[in-house]
């Protein structure tokens, strides 16, 4: 697989490389982060390898990275069209400002324009809701993003770390009023959290949504740049972010033997085995090198056996919430009793065996 082996995203007719060009390091506002000739060479080496999506948010280095990316399109006139470009609302720039931030009209509105000038562009691909704004109702979210598609200032509707139930409820909410549907959602997915796969992934799945998986890489924890003794290459936002915890060295350990085995570095490793999960239609990378960039990237042509896969499967293996277990293991048995149904087969319940009677 190449960046240039499209996928379709959702329940939509928008296609995107497996990898998505993840933004949040552009720009040095944060205290750490890519200065801009720096972030600029990492677009041009992800288009040149024929990458096609680009996602940032209005939050990211103070709209700077925003910015960025604005002004690298703007000296290459044509560029804009040829590229899916992402951004988010939600976070607020303006301490102070109970409007400056959030889902509700007023802020959506004001924050689309604000992206759109710093992107020195007339529309978005995607807009994605960053967050749950618990106060506003997801009626009046849902309408101002559809109106915004009626206005032609985005193409489509993405939604960032709501709860299941929440984006499930925007779905049906919006196809009930006949409004612009999402058609993505983002959300943290590595070797070192998959609670997603209780509730987040099957809703993505049963509701037409594409999964990007952010943090792919869980903050570097699972790039190899850590050590069992605390230490790590690149402190600077290790320093924020602070180290893997004694429950995270199991997977770390293992992954690192299957990437040797597979003759790929642990984080290459671990991206492969992330876009190869049901559900992930593109993997957002980020990078605040250009080297590491190209790393990440290399690791679309990356492939785990079965037998690899397997080994991450059961060392990473999440403890899900209820009813997850219960619906894995009980119900096929209780509902199918000993019948393969889509190809599972399942056992029949020992409560069925005393007695051949039924009333």
């Amino acid at each position: 697989m190449t960046l240039d082996s499209f996928v379709t995203l959702g329940r939509s007719g928008l296609r995107i490389s497996p990898y998505t060009l993840g933004t949040m390091t552009f720009g040095e506002d944060h205290g750490w982060g890519a200065p801009v000739a720096v972030s600029e060479a990492m677009i041009t080496e992800y288009l040149e390898r024929g990458g096609n999506s680009i996602d940032t948010a209005n939050i990211y280095t103070n709209g700077h990275s925003e910015k960025i990316i604005g002004d690298y399109l703007a000296a290459r006139p044509g560029l804009r069209d040829r590229i899916v470009l992402g951004s988010k609302f939600f976070g607020n720039l303006f301490p102070g400002d109970p409007n400056g931030g959030g889902a509700g009209r007023k802020a959506v509105v004001a924050q689309v324009e604000a992206s759109l000038r710093r992107l020195g562009t007339d529309y978005l691909d995607l807009y994605w809701l960053h967050n749950w704004d618990r106060g506003v109702p997801v009626e009046e979210t849902l309408r101002a993003l559809d109106d915004l598609v009626t206005a032609g200032k985005i193409r489509y509707v993405g939604l960032s770390d709501l709860p299941a139930w929440k984006a499930a409820e925007a779905q049906v909410v919006a196809h009930f009023r006949g409004w612009t549907p999402a058609v993505a959602m983002q959300l943290e997915y590595s070797l070192l959290e998959r609670t997603v796969e209780g509730e987040l992934i099957p809703m993505a799945a049963e509701h037409g949504l594409g999964v990007l998986p952010w943090s792919p890489l869980k903050s570097g924890w699972l790039s190899g740049k850590f050590t069992r003794g605390g230490g790590t290459v690149d402190t600077m936002r290790g320093g924020i972010v602070g180290g893997p915890g004694e429950q995270d060295w199991p997977v770390i350990d293992t992954l690192v033997e299957v990437a040797a085995e597979a003759g790929v570095t642990p984080a290459a490793a671990a991206l492969a085995w992330v876009g190869a999960r049901p559900g992930v239609t593109s993997v957002l990378i980020g990078a605040r090198r250009l080297d590491q960039l190209r790393a990440n990237l290399d690791a679309v042509d990356v492939r785990l056996t079965t037998a690899q896969t397997a080994r991450l499967d059961e060392v990473s293996e999440p403890a899900l919430n209820f009813p997850a277990a219960n619906n894995r293991d009980l119900a096929p048995s209780l509902g199918f009793a000993g019948a393969t149904v889509d190809g599972r087969p399942s056992t029949a319940l020992p409560w069925l065996e005393p007695s051949s009677t039924r009333y």
